[in-house]
């Protein structure tokens, strides 16, 4: 880890203001210690509790709050809280969700202010570097605003306002999203700057503004960037093999996470390790696949083949997405996958047909089908009306992307079907879309206010 991790903390009030600005100082001395900087940031992303892909993470949390997966015993109270969407404010779980973002934001913000006052950094590399943790920040914030609604838009490191910061409309958090996404798309370069795509580039901006987009229902501007990104055919490309697109650097990636970012010796990513039921020590086992999501596959589907695997002493389905559960060898042969050029298409085939560009939209969806081994719509169903495409681009979202990133569970969310998937479950409140602001930070922050239902 670099020196720019000293930066981080918890909580924004415990931040020493003097020390903070020597270790800044020091920090941006030279190109190399800057760059060194950065990497400490996308390191920092495989530890954070919200980003690591392990137990207390988005995937696998609101993989819970959604109905792909499920936990295996109800032993841990605290995941079963996202399982029953009874999630209490006192929940550990979620403080550190909270606590982990605002941690990555306060280095972020750190960051920003210690290059903006760097005099030994050449313009391109300085904006190379704004670009990409410019781009971070936008990242760490989708996800916040999408879990808790309404929240503090920190954007500096003065603790003595962070700490009393009041929950910002979700409209300026988007706008400071998009913000910061439009300034990395223009700036960053169309390479990784350093070869890996655990890096981010031009089109890592472009494929998240793309899904900032859609989002929040900008389907022209959702089109034209995610077709940016596809037509990209030089660095991407949809993977006939399912079992190579979770490789390190597949030509599928835009944009992962290394394990290298734990710094010891450990090479698979934590979604491997948690998910992989091992046949002979499957008592570890802590999560598995909804019988109900496992059986809406066909059996031609080669998804359900290659990424869903079976364990017989648990009787359960498992993610099988990554195929490495332990290892210490390198190269590191897997990375955690956050963004990847199926999810552009089916980005662009939904705001394609939310414009009534039915055509179009059916061939973007049949570049997932068909990779699937799943007949063409175009055969089955030429003249399928934008309601049931709709429909059908869901149904693929949850296919293709189950276990990446709460994809399942914001999209039940922005699409309006939460209420349905969830009115018979006894404990379900309309409320519940909402994570509830962790109780401790209510405490320590008398502006703060509840979201409604906790």
């Amino acid at each position: 880890m670099t020196c720019l991790q000293l930066m981080s903390c918890e909580d924004f009030v415990e931040v020493d203001a003097p020390n903070n600005k020597l270790i800044r100082d020091d920090v941006f001395r030279s190109e190399g210690t800057a760059i060194s900087a950065m990497t400490g940031i996308y390191n920092e992303l495989y530890q954070s509790a919200f980003s690591s892909g392990s137990r207390t993470s988005i995937t696998v949390l609101s993989g819970l709050s959604a109905d792909n997966i499920r936990n295996i015993n109800s032993t841990n109270l605290e995941r079963m809280e996202f399982q029953e969407h009874e999630i209490k404010p006192a929940n550990l779980s979620n403080l550190e969700i909270w606590n982990s973002a605002y941690n990555m934001i306060y280095m972020t913000n750190s960051f920003l202010e210690g290059l903006e006052n760097s005099e030994n950094i050449s313009v391109e590399l300085q904006q190379q570097l704004e670009g990409e943790v410019r781009f971070v920040r936008a990242f760490t914030y989708f996800y916040l605003v999408n879990l808790y609604n309404d929240i503090p838009l920190i954007l500096t490191t003065d603790y003595r306002d962070n700490s009393l910061a009041s929950r910002s409309p979700i409209t300026d958090v988007y706008d400071q999203i998009m913000q910061d996404l439009q300034f990395s798309s223009e700036v960053l370069n169309t390479v990784y700057r350093n070869g890996e795509r655990n890096s981010v580039n031009k089109f890592a901006a472009k494929a998240l503004l793309s899904k900032v987009y859609l989002y929040q229902e900008k389907w022209q501007l959702a089109e034209n960037l995610s077709t940016e990104v596809i037509n990209e055919t030089s660095s991407y490309e949809i993977l006939e093999n399912l079992n190579d697109v979770f490789l390190a650097n597949s030509r599928e990636a835009i944009w992962q996470i290394s394990p290298i970012g734990g710094g010891g010796i450990v090479t698979n990513t934590n979604e491997g390790n948690l998910f992989i039921i091992d046949p002979f020590v499957s008592f570890f086992a802590s999560f598995q696949l909804e019988d109900e999501f496992v059986n809406q596959f066909e059996d031609e589907d080669k998804r359900l083949t290659n990424w869903i695997g079976f364990n017989t002493s648990k009787n359960a389905y498992f993610i099988h997405k990554y195929k490495i559960r332990n290892s210490n060898q390198f190269p590191i042969l897997e990375y955690s996958m956050v963004l990847r050029l199926a999810e552009l298409y089916l980005i662009r085939s939904e705001a394609r047909t939310e414009q009534e560009k039915i055509s179009e939209a059916i061939s973007d969806l049949d570049i997932i089908r068909t990779r699937s081994g799943l007949e063409p719509l175009a055969i089955e169903d030429p003249n399928i009306g934008k309601a049931d495409l709709l429909d059908r681009i869901f149904i693929q979202r949850r296919k293709e992307l189950f276990a990446e990133w709460g994809n399942r569970w914001f999209d039940l969310k922005r699409s309006h079907r939460v209420q349905e998937a969830f009115e018979n479950q006894p404990l379900w409140e309309t409320t519940d879309v909402y994570y509830p602001i962790p109780s401790e930070e209510l405490s320590k922050n008398p502006n703060l206010i509840q979201n409604d239902g906790y």
